[in-house]
Order: structure tokens, then sequence, then C-alpha cells
């Protein structure tokens, strides 16, 4: 008998097929098996969708090919991850094919049957030393548990038992094991959110021997630090991570032992969220207001909102979302019943949380980049010993090189963004389509050879730091020790864990970074951060610009004061606590205000009232079409036409369609980008208009305005417009 299974496989033009591709096959397959099928001239991976002995009505057996390999060594994918699949596609607008071949390792797609099952070998032999490995390190780690003194700390602690829990933590603890609702644990910088995770994860694997939990962090740099925490503590159990810093090897391997259960914890970044996990069971987002769970390229998914969903779609499974600055739509889920809110307030041990110093720069001499008062905080503080964390969210050394002779800057010539100088190889930069130059001896334009910087990076910064310091030492009589972290010293393989473990060991005496310094690290001696340069966030057009600055002011202050016995300490010695400096030229914003009490409460209260009464997200949906084009003119014609032939539609739906505007980096690599805003107050309902303007756009791709266009996507609830 001649099955036909219908077998979801990813197209040349993925955003175009919605639907699966019968393929004929000698033997029944059970959905979710991995397959290899022809597809025009090439062999490509599959993943069944379904398998009967009846074709669709309008395909004819003489069309259908057959399947060319059956990857029957590995087990099929199940149905609650095809059902995500399916879903991901429906909504963020992509074809189910390049969602769920996306979601697969890269090198499991270049697999044929006897290559995987000599992979599965490796992968079974790999797994078998690694648990003898693990039970000797285990025994090792609880000796030296049983060494120190247990107490609650924050997230620095690698012991290898549980720790015991504070009142909130306990609190927090109780409540999530006796509910499946959506929970948000709304926790103070370092009041052991990570604790509340790590039990909440030990209580579940013991109760069932193939539970597994997945663990998603916003940043790879977060990877390794989690991770290290769960395999101290879980060291009888597997623990691997899935990000795109891993190989292609190292990336299947972890996928693999995921999908056979061998590995019972996953931790990784949100391309995570579609790991292959037979028994998940609980899912945890931490940071989960970060805007780097939202994909902005390909399937434009939030990682965030798929674990809620795909724990709705799995019986018994929990999702713990954890933030102490919670974006504004799960705040908002929270106040209407949603989604459940658990406060944990108090940092562990009793630590204030730091106190906020304003520094007006309307009042400093002019020229001013570092306030005279807090060059020497900073110094007295590292005379004690204390660390300090500047905060500069630009990086390279100045934004712009320019001729003040005749107006030249230093302007990307494939690109409507300036190419950033970088001093430390004498280079200009395109952080946008990645143009790599030396600096010119002298002006392009003019010859002037006196080309000067215009603004500062945190190159600058660094550099600009260890001049103004360098008549002050530290107790032992050494220099003051400045360093910096950002995405330009962490290039290299290791180096991140080289500068973390130097930051660690007290090495450092200021640390200058991006904010990529803000998040989760628990650097136990910083004392003292410093916001430089903020203001531009205050008055930016993107509406969600406020939300995003007083989150990372809060989490950047969060660095500070972690150590409980030494804020205690310096308490009693009559010196400064914890401290958040703020440079700013507008002292008096309602922002301040609330960042000076740490009261995200109030703040989030103000800006949902403000969203609500434009009717802004959470209280309506969007959704941007994008366009690619040669030129600005082409983007934009197709999307104006795009508009016209869906207006009817539109209104009759209540749909409003904004005209095409450029990007705010109109050109990138030579292509001009345009957008076009769609939004709507019921979230189904612009659901539903947009998979019909999909069947539009398809067809407006045959006129001469499609012709003109190099790519278009839809992007669902975007983050940035």
């Amino acid at each position: 008998m001649a099955y036909w299974p219908t077998v979801i496989v990813a197209t040349p033009a993925h955003s175009q097929l919605s639907h699966a591709l019968s393929y004929a096959c000698d033997q029944e397959l059970a959905p979710g098996t991995l397959v290899r099928v022809p597809l025009g001239k090439r062999d490509t991976l599959g993943v069944v969708s379904s398998c009967g002995t009846e074709l669709p009505a309008n395909v004819q057996a003489v069309n259908v090919k057959p399947i060319s390999e059956v990857l029957d060594g590995l087990s099929p994918l199940n149905a609650e991850w095809l059902q995500l699949m399916r879903f991901a596609a429906k909504y963020y607008q992509r074809g189910v094919g390049e969602v769920a071949l996306a979601a697969l390792p890269p090198e499991l797609r270049k697999l044929d049957p006897t290559q995987l099952a000599r992979r599965l070998k490796r992968n079974a032999k790999a797994a078998g030393e690694a648990h003898h490995g693990e039970a000797t390190d285990a025994a090792e780690q609880v000796e030296d548990t049983s060494r120190e003194h247990k107490h609650a700390s924050s997230s620095s602690d690698t012991n290898a038992t549980a720790l015991e829990a504070s009142p909130e933590q306990a609190h927090a603890l109780a409540h999530i094991e006796a509910t499946t609702q959506p929970i948000l644990l709304f926790g103070a910088t370092g009041s052991g959110k990570t604790e509340v995770y790590l039990q909440t994860a030990a209580k579940l694997l013991a109760s069932s021997p193939n539970a597994q939990v997945l663990i998603l962090v916003p940043e790879i740099n977060l990877t390794p630090q989690l991770e290290s925490r769960f395999s101290s503590r879980f060291a009888a159990y597997g623990v691997v991570s899935l990000h795109s810093g891993l190989t292609p090897a190292q990336r299947l391997q972890n996928w693999l032992s995921a999908h056979l259960g061998a590995a019972r914890i996953v931790l990784g970044t949100r391309m995570a969220v579609f790991a292959s996990m037979p028994h998940l069971r609980l899912i945890v987002v931490d940071e989960e207001h970060d805007p780097s769970y939202k994909s902005q390229e390909g399937a434009r998914y939030s990682a965030r909102d798929l674990a809620v969903y795909r724990s709705h779609a799995i019986a018994g499974c929990r999702v713990l979302l954890g933030s102490a600055t919670p974006s504004l739509e799960t705040w908002h889920a929270t106040e209407t019943g949603r989604y459940q809110r658990l406060a944990m307030p108090s940092r562990i041990g009793g630590a204030a949380l730091p106190k906020l110093r304003l520094v007006d720069m309307g009042k400093q001499p002019k020229q001013t980049v570092i306030a005279p008062a807090l060059l020497d905080a900073i110094a007295e503080r590292a005379q004690r010993g204390e660390q300090s964390l500047l905060l500069l969210n630009r990086r390279g050394y100045a934004p712009v090189l320019s001729c003040g002779d005749c107006g030249w800057k230093s302007q990307c010539p494939h690109c409507s963004a300036h190419r950033v100088f970088h001093k430390i190889d004498r280079s200009l930069r395109c952080h946008h389509c990645g143009l790599h130059e030396r600096v010119p001896h002298a002006c392009p334009d003019c010859g002037n050879v006196d080309i000067q910087t215009v603004g500062r990076g945190t190159e600058q910064l660094e550099e600009l730091l260890a001049d103004k310091l360098a008549k002050h030492l530290r107790a032992d009589g050494h220099a003051l020790r400045v360093a910096r972290l950002d995405a330009d010293t962490t290039r290299h393989k290791g180096e991140l864990t080289t500068q973390l473990a130097a930051m660690h060991a007290g090495e450092v005496d200021v640390l200058v970074g991006t904010q990529m310094v803000a998040k989760g690290h628990d650097f136990r001696g910083i004392t003292l951060v410093a916001a430089i340069n903020p203001d531009g966030a205050l008055f930016a057009s993107d509406f969600r610009a406020p939300e995003r600055l007083f989150a990372l002011l809060m989490q950047a202050a969060g660095r500070a004061g972690r150590d409980a016995v030494k804020m205690a300490q310096l308490t009693a010695q009559g010196n400064n606590g914890a401290e958040l400096w703020v440079q700013t030229w507008h002292p008096t914003h309602p922002l301040f205000a609330a960042l000076a009490k740490h009261d995200f409460a109030g703040f989030t209260t103000t800006e949902l009232v403000e969203r609500e009464a434009a009717m802004l997200p959470p209280f309506a949906s969007q959704a941007l079409l994008r366009a690619d084009a040669k030129s600005q003119a082409a983007a934009q014609t197709f999307l104006n036409q795009a508009r016209d032939a869906a207006n009817a539609v539109a209104e009759e739906m209540g749909v409003g369609i904004y005209p095409a505007v450029p990007l705010t980096i109109a050109r990138v690599a030579n292509v001009e980008r345009a957008q076009m805003l769609v939004e709507c107050a019921n979230r189904a309902t612009l659901q539903k208009f947009l998979a019909q303007w999909h069947t539009t756009l398809h067809e407006l791709r045959a006129t001469p305005a499609g012709k003109a266009i190099i790519r278009w996507a839809i992007d669902v609830d975007p983050l940035a417009i």
C-alpha cells in the first residue's frame, strides 16, 4: 500500500509556502519523523506533518515524488513541537517550513541516515562519559559545600545544594508549585530570583525521572554564568546550552541530547525556545523584558511570547517570567489577571538598593564629560577597594570623524549612518553593514590634516578615565586600573570569560561598558554605577524609549551593592552606601523622580495610562510591513500599493494602515528600507487581516512595483518602530 505523507519542508521562497507538500512513501510514517525529500534539483530535510493513504483532492499521484530517505534512527518530533511550529508560522506570518527547519540544528540538515546513526552513537558515548565525570564532580562539590557556611545569597552562589530560602523566596516557591498559570516573578535586582529558578527546577526534576526544564536568557554572555550555576547545583543531571556561539557540531550534539531526553536542563538564548524537549515541564524566561528575545530577521518571533504559548500547549508545563523591570505587556497581563504576579522587593541579606545621585550637566563646566564630583567619588571608592561601573551605550572611540574646514564627516558610503572611529586600530567601522577601513591621514574632500572626533564612545571614555584618575592611587599604592567591556573587547573567543574573571577577582577598579554590562552580572565588588549620557532616550520618537531607559538604569543600578556584608561595613564606617549616578541635562524629568524611589510600579502605571490614551500596545496590536529595494521610492511605492489594495478591507475590519516611511537608518549596505505601520485594537482581527493581506502581497510581487523589491516581510508585534 502506498502512503502519502504531507511533509513540512523549507523552500527557497520560505515566506510564500504556508502549506506542506505531499510525497509518496512505501511505509506509514509517524508525524514528526525526519525525512530527506527531493525539492527541485536538490534534496532537503523535511518533517512529516501527517501520513495517510489518500492524496489531497487537487494532487494527482503521477505528480508526487517519492521520499528520498527516512531518518528513522531518530525518534519523531512530538505533537507539541509540531503545534508550536504551526502556531509560530501562522502568528508571525511566515512559512511553516521556514520556521520548522530554522528550529533544527543546521548540521542535522546535512546528514543522511548512515551519518545520523554514527552521530547518535558518538553522542551516546559522550553522554556516558559526561555522566561518569559529573558523578565524580558532584561528590567533590558536595564535600566542598559542607565546608562553607550555608547562607541565603544572590546569584553569585555556585554551591551544589539548595540555599535556605528567604521568606519572599519561600512565598514565591509555594505559589509557583500551586498554579499552572503563567507567573511573573517581579524581583528586585539581587533578590535571589535565580535561586527560585533553581529550587523550582529541583522540585520538578525530583518529582519525575524524565522531566525537562528550559531556561531562556537574553544574551549569550549570560549563558555560561547561569549554566555554571545550574551545572553545579544539578551535577547528576544533563545540562546543555543552545545558542549561536556554539559550533555547528556542538549545537547538534546538545540538541540531540535534549531531544533524546539525556539532557534534563537546557539553557539558551531565544532560539532555544524551539528546542525539541519531549518531557518539558518548566520554562523559565529570565530578564523577560529584554528586547533580545525578539528576533529581528527571518521569522520575527518573540521567544518570550512563544514560551508562554508553548507552556499552554503542554499539559502540566509551567512558565516563569522573571524580571526586576518587566515589560509593560507582561505587567499589564498581571493587572488583567492573565498572569499571576509574585513580588520579591527585598535584596538577599537586607542590602539597600542604590541611592540615586543626579548630576545636572547644565551646571558643570563647559565640555565636561565626567563631572568632577563623580570622578572624586570613583577615586574614593577605589582607594577603599571598591569597584565602579560606568555605562555609556555607544561603543568605539567616537561616533563621527569630522573636518572643520569643509564639513566632511565619516559617512558610510553604503548606509545612511556614520562610520565609527575606533582608535585602538585606527579604523572607521560601520556598525550596520560592517564596512571597515583605515582612518584617512587627511580629509578626503579638502586635504585638511586636522580632522576631529565628534561625540564619545566607550573606548574614549576608558582613555579619559585612565587619564583623569592617573593621579589617584589604590590603598596598596598602585595605580587605578580601568577596563572596558563591550562588543569590541569581547569579539574573540574566551575574552569575555577572561574579563569577567578579572572583574570578579578585583583586578579592575573601574569598568566601562555598554548595556551588556548592565544585564544579569553579579559583580560583588561594585558599589557605584554611573550612567554618562542617557538623555537621548528621554525624547526619542519610539514610544518604548522611556520604558527601555528606565529598565536599563534600574538594571544597571542593580549591579551595585549586591554584597550585603560589605554594604553593612560601609555604613558602619560612615561611608556612602551603593549609589547610582546619572549625568543629565534634564534632572527634573519625571522618569528620574520614579527612579529615585525605585518605583517601577508607579512608573509603569503612568506609562500605561499614556499608552491607553494613545491606543498603543498593550492596548492595541501592531505589525509592520517592511520592504527593501535599490531606491527609497521603489520601496515606498510597493508599500503604498499594498496599502491601496487593502484599504477597503482594512476599513471594514477596523484596521488602520499608515503611509509608508523610511526606517530610521534608511539605507544599509546600499539597500533602501521603508516600512508601513498597521494597527488594530483587537489582536485576533489584526491576525485575520494580515492573513488575507499576505495573499495580496504575493500577488503584488508580480507587478512592476513588486519586481523592484528585493524582499519584503511582516513584523508582528514589532519592538522598534
